[in-house]
């Protein structure tokens, strides 16, 4: 079985399920959740696909960026429209971002599309169009951008690479709240610190994100931001993964290279999706060979945790860091 981009971003190591369409009751923002008039207006913003000028402040915003809508959402706008990625398809916005969705008072529609169709966008009449974590490439951004002003995601990263904080960053100029932005970054930037500085055993410990299927591993590249959030605590890639994924954001791996997952930390990741879960993970006789799985260095992602891992997000990672940081406390802890 080949693992498409889209399950791969979902965690589905296993066929995709049916995808229903569903939208929230109407679609209009309120009318606190734009941007302030003319703060920081008109704005142009480079991305990989050239450049977008804003030329006020937005009052529909349409996310079709499968996780974009937490960092409007954060930042205090309410999007007429998000993207379903998986979850709960009436809404399409997850639990942790739930608080911020009720402070904008909108009511977005759920556009459900598993390549991005044009005439969904369009329909929700956008004045700005949002996809940094999309698969946006030159060609349908082309079309795109022809419907509203559409921002893509910052140059210089691998495709689904971009940093939580630089995609926080990069909406909130769009949005012109750049100043809210740095607060967001700021604070959850500090609280990764707190635990790498209680954590100094982790510095330079090399970490594997892993991920199994009925026939196949998996482990995500230094540049995924699922690694990123392990590297944010002090751990390292190691560079043999970025090898092994080219220019794709993870790689996959026979069982007989099990052994290339045996690190300092090993965490399994995208459980929901791996026939028979943990307990398939803990009775495979080439993983309990492995020293991280024998000496207990290792960290399995399920239930709520293994939602906000996927999502990566200046709303989410605040729930990750409760759910993995004490496991891997215990997986490697304080002499």
């Amino acid at each position: 079985m080949e693992f498409t981009r889209r399950q791969m971003l979902l965690g589905s190591l296993a066929a995709g399920g049916v995808l229903l369409t569903g939208c929230a009751s109407g679609g209009e923002s309120a009318d606190g959740g734009a941007a302030d008039a003319g703060e920081g207006f008109p704005v142009t913003i480079e991305h990989e696909f050239g450049s977008t000028t804003i030329e006020r402040a937005p009052q529909r915003v349409v996310s079709i960026g499968y996780t974009d809508h937490d960092a409007i959402l954060a930042l205090g706008v309410g999007p007429v429209g998000v993207r379903y990625w998986y979850g709960d398809e009436t809404n399409a916005v997850q639990p942790w971002a739930a608080d911020a969705l009720r402070g904008t008072g909108a009511q977005p529609q759920v556009l459900n599309m598993t390549t991005l169709e044009p005439e969904k966008i369009a329909a929700l009449q956008p004045d700005l169009i949002i996809g940094v974590y999309s698969d946006l490439d030159q060609q349908n951004y082309a079309t795109i951008s022809g419907i509203a002003p559409t921002l893509g995601p910052p140059a210089g990263f691998a495709d689904y690479g971009v940093p939580w904080q630089d995609t926080t960053r990069f909406i909130g100029r769009a949005l012109g709240r750049t100043p809210q932005a740095e607060q967001l970054v700021t604070d959850l930037d500090a609280r990764f610190a707190a635990l790498r500085d209680a954590n100094p055993q982790w510095a330079a410990k090399q970490v594997a994100v892993a991920t199994r299927s009925a026939d196949k591993l998996g482990v995500f590249a230094s540049q995924d931001p699922r690694s990123r959030f392990f590297t944010s605590l002090g751990f390292v890639v190691p560079p043999e993964f970025d090898e092994f994924a080219g220019s794709k954001f993870y790689a996959d791996l026979s069982f007989e290279q099990s052994t290339e997952l045996d690190r300092d930390l090993l965490v399994w990741d995208q459980l929901s999706f791996t026939p028979g879960g943990r307990a398939t993970v803990e009775g495979d006789p080439l993983i309990s060979r492995l020293a991280a799985t024998r000496k207990g260095r290792t960290v399995f992602l399920d239930g709520p945790t293994e939602l906000a891992f996927a999502w990566q997000t200046v709303l989410s990672l605040p729930a990750v860091l409760d759910g993995v940081g004490p496991q891997v406390e215990r997986a490697l802890p304080r002499a």
